[in-house]
């Protein structure tokens, strides 16, 4: 009997066994880096005393939920597999800009993975009103999955088309533009900073220039409030990895978070819980920015503080260590005593 396609086979074993029945399926396709030739990669489903114990064990493997006709499978389940195996060989950061990406595929989540189209993909790009970074991170996502898909045998070589989708033209045109906070913008943040704690943390991150993650996954342990500097131990790139200094404006704030709960976090959630950045921004960033009229986002913070030091003239050097800029240095630096007070003197200038 001649087994579907895709659905494995049974084939006796030479000499005398116990078991001489072997059933295998192909698990994935691979690309032979020699004759860049899509081959096979087989695995074993066990041993078995009859061809009919076999048959009936290859039968019940096609069964399972992970191996359902591939003409069936989805968007979204290729999205659940891939992520599943891929995402723990990444950076956390990563996989959350591949989780947000993938936000972008609602409209053909449940679409069959064979009928999705180019042009679907296209259209998700040029209607998601997001910008080029988003977009290039969307387009890589789109290309790993589909790969998996083609190894899977999900859908053939020749459907794969996400290395065509378009992102030069596509986005928002009108892609929100960042802007550093303005003197009088700075000064009503001052006077509301008692109505809500959490008004101290947009001026936490105007004078630290740390960008929001890496202030909001300061642990305790990395602040040295005696000192004034906490140290960036996990940053988006190796020059991020630095001492900030803390300026005398925000060191009460500091003061109070250290001091506030248990929590291995300085900030923390009003249950002494660690922040997420979702949390963060949709709870307390967006509603405290447009209780007092303003239209910001947290990186905005940062590009502030730059403009405040070098409208202060502190030497360029400088202000790439405090804010973690290429060309600042090594990633594991040793500061004296004389570079920290150099970086104090820098901030406090501000």
């Amino acid at each position: 009997m001649k087994l579907p396609n895709g659905f494995g086979s049974v084939y006796k074993l030479s000499g005398n066994r116990r078991n001489p029945y072997r059933a295998i399926v192909t698990e994935r396709w691979l690309i032979d880096k020699d004759t860049g030739k899509w081959k096979q990669k087989r695995k074993t489903i066990g041993y078995y005393r009859t061809k009919n114990e076999a048959m009936i064990a290859l039968a019940d493997y096609n069964k399972s939920p992970y191996d359902v006709d591939a003409s069936k499978v989805t968007f979204q389940e290729v999205y659940e597999r891939w992520s599943a195996e891929h995402f723990p060989t990444v950076s956390e950061s990563n996989a959350k800009g591949y989780r947000a990406a993938y936000l972008l595929c609602d409209s053909i989540a449940n679409k069959r993975m064979a009928d999705v189209k180019l042009d679907d993909l296209q259209y998700i790009a040029d209607n998601s009103g997001k910008n080029t970074p988003t977009l290039r991170k969307y387009k890589v996502l789109i290309g790993l999955m589909f790969k998996y898909a083609v190894i899977h045998d999900i859908i053939t070589p020749d459907m794969n088309k996400a290395q065509y989708i378009d992102i030069k033209k596509a986005g928002n045109p009108n892609a929100y533009n960042r802007e550093p906070f303005s003197k009088k913008e700075i000064e009503t943040v001052w006077k509301w900073k008692d109505t809500n704690v959490y008004f101290n943390v947009i001026l936490m991150l105007i004078y630290s220039g740390c960008r929001i993650s890496e202030l909001l996954d300061l642990k305790k342990e990395n602040v040295n409030i005696e000192e004034r500097w906490f140290d960036v131990i996990a940053s988006k790139t190796e020059s991020g990895i630095r001492k900030v200094p803390i300026s005398d404006k925000i060191l009460p704030f500091f003061e109070y978070w250290y001091n506030l709960n248990d929590c291995e976090y300085l900030l923390s959630t009003p249950d002494g819980k660690h922040f997420v950045y979702r949390n963060y921004y949709d709870s307390y960033w967006k509603p405290l920015i447009e209780q007092i009229g303003m239209n910001h986002r947290p990186h905005d913070t940062r590009h502030t503080c730059i403009s405040l030091l070098a409208e202060a003239g502190v030497d360029d050097r400088l202000v790439k260590k405090i804010v973690g800029h290429k060309g600042q240095g090594v990633t594991q630096q040793v500061y004296t005593h004389f570079e920290i007070d150099a970086l104090l003197n820098a901030i406090n200038k501000i």
